[in-house]
């Protein structure tokens, strides 16, 4: 066991994610989570490559197959009259040019997969971190029922609203403008979209509509973008209005109608992001996932980057000493802010994009679309394995 006692505020993926990344690394790591009892709430992930890689080394590998979709491919379509204006071929293609499956996951089993890798004694509920201090010895988690733990590391895996992000920089979320509706549906009830298992898209003036099958094929979660100044709400439990939803795809193709209306329940979700930062740690405290990049959902990339911040981290963490821990997370941060950064630009680019009016400036992107299938385009995003680039001394 090292010498690296760490702390670590959130359980949620990332959370979750670096504590199994340290087990393995046999770093002591304990979990402080705010909520009283583990579960995720029902909405799809995209696993792609430079996740699922780490994720099978974590030990998911078995897992990972039982609960998840393999899609055979992306396929992007016009908004009214749903003409194909892209397709990318996944399924066999994608595992076999990236040594890794691209899957798609309900966000409930994939954090209980993760979870499955944690000691329970590392885990700590009704923990809410409240404030961080440190000093040149050790940083301290300030606990809202007035406990205080002390390590040599505090990461912060608290998302968008981090506590701990405060240590670094001071900033606030910003609304985009835009909100999430999303919901999951019995696949009975849209065999319709499940002629073979795939993401789809519909891309259309101001909003876009996703939909992948997840939980091994038995639902379909899908996530649904609508323009609003009067929403700004942040809960994944927070409940929308699926009449007000179907409202505003209104007029779109009858694949989107069917699915808005065969779902029976739907949470909103106001969608807000950070500006990128030129650092990730001061001093004895770290930021990892939502709380060092929080993204838009436009690149599909968010649990993906906050897992391979993880394993990232754990790599500079191995075998370091407390005294060493200034050149680990400068490592650290060396080889993640380049990478967050380009993907946290092109989920912005990606809401204008997916978004735009019909017209000459649609007509070009649906042009471009037509004849840049294929995963070349993912080859930077895909083939990239992010513990082997810290791994390997400036490989990446």
């Amino acid at each position: 066991m090292s010498q690296m006692r760490v702390a670590v505020a959130g359980a949620g993926i990332a959370g979750l994610a670096l504590a199994s990344a340290l087990h393995r690394a046999g770093v002591e790591c304990h979990l402080y989570e705010q909520a009283g009892r583990l579960a995720e709430v029902g909405a799809g992930v995209q696993l792609a490559p430079n996740a699922t890689r780490l994720l099978r080394r974590l030990g998911l590998r078995d897992r990972l197959r039982t609960v998840a979709v393999t899609p055979q491919a992306i396929e992007m379509r016009r908004w009214d009259d749903g003409t194909l204006l892209q397709r990318t071929a996944l399924g066999g293609s994608c595992h076999s040019r990236f040594g890794a499956p691209y899957y798609t996951v309900h966000r409930a089993d994939l954090h209980s997969s993760l979870l499955s890798l944690v000691p329970p004694e590392q885990v700590h509920l009704d923990a809410r971190c409240v404030a961080v201090t440190q000093d040149t010895d050790e940083a301290r988690l300030h606990l809202s029922d007035g406990t205080t733990v002390a390590a040599d590391l505090v990461v912060g895996a608290d998302g968008i609203h981090s506590v701990v992000r405060e240590q670094i920089v001071t900033d606030q979320p910003k609304y985009s403008g835009q909100t999430i509706y999303r919901g999951l549906v019995p696949a009975e009830r849209v065999p319709h979209l499940l002629s073979e298992p795939r993401v789809q898209l519909w891309f259309g003036p101001d909003q876009h509509c996703v939909c992948y099958p997840v939980s091994a094929g038995r639902q379909v979660s899908f996530g649904a973008t609508v323009t609003a100044s009067d929403w700004q709400e942040e809960s994944w439990s927070a409940r929308g209005d699926v009449a007000e939803l179907a409202a505003a795809y209104a007029g779109w193709h009858e694949d989107v109608a069917r699915l808005i209306d065969a779902a029976d329940t739907v949470s909103r979700w106001a969608l807000h992001d950070r500006e990128s930062i030129d650092r990730l740690s001061s001093g004895r405290v770290a930021v990892i996932g939502d709380a060092a990049h929080p993204m838009l959902p436009f690149q599909a990339q968010g649990a993906n980057q906050a897992i391979e911040d993880a394993v990232v981290l754990a790599a500079c963490l191995a075998h370091v000493t407390p005294a060493r821990l200034s050149g680990a997370l400068r490592r650290y941060e060396q080889h993640r802010l380049p990478r967050t950064a380009r993907i946290q630009r092109q989920s912005r680019d990606n809401a204008q994009t997916f978004h735009l009016a019909d017209g000459d400036a649609q007509r070009h992107r649906d042009t471009t679309a037509q004849t840049s299938s294929g995963l070349d385009r993912h080859e930077w995003l895909f083939a990239y394995d992010a513990e082997r680039a810290v791994t390997t001394p400036w490989s990446s």
